[in-house]
C-alpha cells in the first residue's frame, strides 16, 4: 500500500476504535463469545469483499441471537458502520491519495473489527 494511503488509514484509527467501542457498548446483543467475533475477523481477513463480510454477519444473526436482531442490535450497527462511517472515511482517503476505494475500505473494516475483538475481550474479562 502506498505511503499516503497508509497515513490516511492510521489517521482514521481513532474513529474506528470509537465506532466499534460505541457499537459494543450501546447496542443489544446476547452473550457473544470472543471466538465468534474472531470468526468474523477471520472472514474479513480472508476476503476482498465487504459484501461477503456483511453476508457472514447476517448468517450469524440467523443462527442465534448472540449478535442481536433488528434495530438497535450489534449486527445492524456493524453493518451500518461498514456502509456508512467506514465507507465515507475510505472514500476520502482513496480520493486524497489516488488509492483504490475497495482496498482502503476493506483495510478499514478489518481494523474496525480487530479493535472490536479487543474491546469485547475487555468487556468480558477486564471489567
Amino acid at each position: 500500500m502506498e505511503l499516503q494511503i497508509q497515513k490516511g488509514i492510521r489517521q482514521a484509527e481513532d474513529d474506528l476504535v470509537l465506532w466499534i467501542q460505541a457499537a459494543l457498548d450501546t447496542t443489544q446483543y446476547g452473550n457473544l463469545e470472543e471466538s465468534q467475533f474472531r470468526n468474523l475477523v477471520r472472514v474479513a481477513d480472508t476476503t476482498d469483499s465487504a459484501e461477503v463480510i456483511k453476508n457472514f454477519i447476517r448468517y450469524q444473526v440467523g443462527r442465534d441471537k448472540k449478535w442481536g436482531r433488528g434495530k438497535g442490535s450489534l449486527a445492524e450497527r456493524i453493518i451500518q458502520d461498514i456502509d456508512g462511517n467506514i465507507k465515507k472515511n475510505a472514500q476520502s482517503i482513496a480520493e486524497s491519495s489516488q488509492g483504490e476505494l475497495k482496498q482502503v475500505w476493506l483495510e478499514l473494516i478489518r481494523r474496525y473489527l480487530g479493535y472490536g475483538s479487543r474491546h469485547l475481550k475487555y468487556l468480558k474479562d477486564g471489567k
